[in-house]
């Protein structure tokens, strides 16, 4: 009888957690089709779509979505690359500092963005950068790289070094071994580096904001701005359409690659035979 009110008492608490994240959701599916939607938005027979309508313009939404892929994009494939190169020999080298460093790693994840850029602003005006995307998406890589590294050390672990040993043997060096042998090995491992800084830079706003001077330069997490006016008046609506249309690229990206995450490295058994 314990166990089962228990379980019970569970069940509620996660139901209560999943409304408190299902509400918000609702709010804004049910905002973006109302003409005339509020705060307070309803349930309500009357729909159009003359909120999506608005802000279907180059300006509002196209531009700024394809600086958004251009951006979280370059970051994150900069990230994956030169994360993979830094814990290769983490993962395969007995190294002197090597915990000392691992540590620094997680140490440095800690540290706020907006401490950060403080220094990173004042660096970008002195070098002439200020308003720069590809000086920006290395700013952007090189925040992302500490706990990236971190990640992909912990799944190159998982790759057998007999796997390697066996192309060496073959006469292959380190980076034919890391890009035909361990690369696609952990594949499901770089997805996930991969789409945890897309996400991560997707939904960036400060640093893209105080880097970029530009709004044709500014990604669609800064854009969403503009829905508040300056007397503090908000378009719910456009906003609400705005927020369905910027979350969709990041919930495809992740259904598309769903099948490296779902799963786990099953290496056993693959050097028989």
């Amino acid at each position: 009888m314990t166990r089962l009110a228990a379980r019970g008492a569970a069940n509620l608490a996660l139901l209560v957690i999943a409304l408190a994240f299902l509400g918000p959701f609702l709010w804004v599916l049910i905002a973006s089709v109302q003409p005339e939607a509020t705060l307070s938005a309803a349930p309500t027979f009357e729909f159009s779509l003359d909120n999506f309508k608005a802000v279907l313009t180059w300006e509002t939404i196209v531009l700024p979505l394809i600086n958004s892929v251009i951006i979280s994009g370059s970051t994150a494939l900069l990230t994956v690359i030169v994360a993979g190169l830094a814990a290769y020999p983490l993962s395969r080298y007995q190294l002197r500092y090597r915990r000392h460093f691992m540590l620094t790693l997680l140490f440095t994840t800690g540290l706020p963005m907006t401490a950060i850029l403080v220094p990173v602003y004042a660096m970008f005006f002195r070098f002439n950068l200020y308003g720069s995307v590809p000086a920006m998406v290395l700013f952007l890589t090189a925040s992302s790289l500490p706990f990236s590294i971190w990640m992909m050390k912990n799944f190159m672990d998982g790759v057998p070094v007999s796997l390697e040993e066996a192309a060496w043997v073959d006469g292959a060096g380190w980076v034919q071994s890391l890009r035909a042998v361990v690369g696609p090995l952990m594949a499901p491992g770089i997805a996930v580096v991969a789409i945890f800084v897309f996400v991560g830079q997707w939904g960036n706003f400060f640093a893209p904001f105080v880097l970029l001077d530009a709004p044709e330069k500014q990604p669609a997490a800064v854009t969403i701005y503009t829905f508040f006016s300056q007397y503090g008046q908000v378009a719910y609506g456009q906003l609400a359409a705005f927020s369905i249309l910027y979350t969709a690229p990041a919930v495809v990206l992740y259904v598309a690659v769903n099948k490296y995450l779902a799963g786990s490295f099953n290496l056993g058994g693959a050097t028989k035979g």
